[in-house]
């Protein structure tokens, strides 16, 4: 599904955060990728989606080769992508109306949306939260409900970049169930190793 070789990459021109690396995820791995701070996983994901641009190297993603703007277009409507920081992901004033932005914007009707929504919420056990001022949410709160607004979208992929940070023991047990429990292939950081074996079937480690 996603297949990265020879991939090279740096902000400066200088100092390489990839060099040469190549990835593959396949149906129905679920793969943590590993490293210290600062090693690239963020960066690896905003590479997949086409918000950064490699040096050299190839990216190929459903079995296309994806190069130019446009060639990530369906990327980013087929790959569902969890932010590491959830503000930078909910920016509308109610749950309802974040968890709809997605289906709505891939031309879902208002009452499928709000059908979606429900589901969604559901799934994650956050039934009632449908009006609920999203700003107002805790951290962990908020982690929940994007992780719902990116299940939303039905995407055949997920990048999740730290799910369990800002939770509570509660909601890392119900985070966990969900991963278990979802259909979908999965690349997944997180610095909790103990975690991240629970989730996970293979993994990368990033130097």
């Amino acid at each position: 599904m996603i297949k990265v070789k020879n991939l090279s990459f740096s902000y400066d021109k200088e100092e390489y955060i990839f060099e040469n690396f190549n990835f593959s995820l396949k149906n129905e791995e679920r793969i943590a990728l590993i490293g210290d701070n600062g090693c690239g996983k963020t960066t690896f994901f905003k590479l997949i989606m086409g918000l950064l641009k490699a040096d050299s190297g190839q990216i190929e993603i459903f079995d296309q080769k994806r190069e130019k703007e446009e060639d990530f277009i369906e990327v980013r409507e087929r790959i569902g992508y969890l932010f590491q920081d959830s503000d930078n992901q909910l920016f509308l004033p109610t749950v309802e109306e974040d968890v709809a932005f997605g289906p709505i914007n891939l031309g879902k009707s208002k009452a499928e949306a709000k059908k979606i929504v429900s589901e969604k919420l559901a799934m994650v056990k956050m039934e009632g939260f449908e009006k609920k001022v999203t700003y107002n949410l805790s951290q962990g709160q908020k982690k929940i409900i994007a992780f719902a607004a990116v299940l939303a979208m039905d995407p055949d992929v997920l990048l999740l970049d730290e799910p369990f940070a800002s939770l509570d023991k509660q909601s890392i047990k119900r985070m966990i169930k969900i991963l278990n429990k979802i259909a979908q292939p999965f690349i997944i950081v997180s610095h909790n190793n103990l975690l991240l074996d629970q989730v996970t079937n293979s993994s990368y480690f990033l130097e």
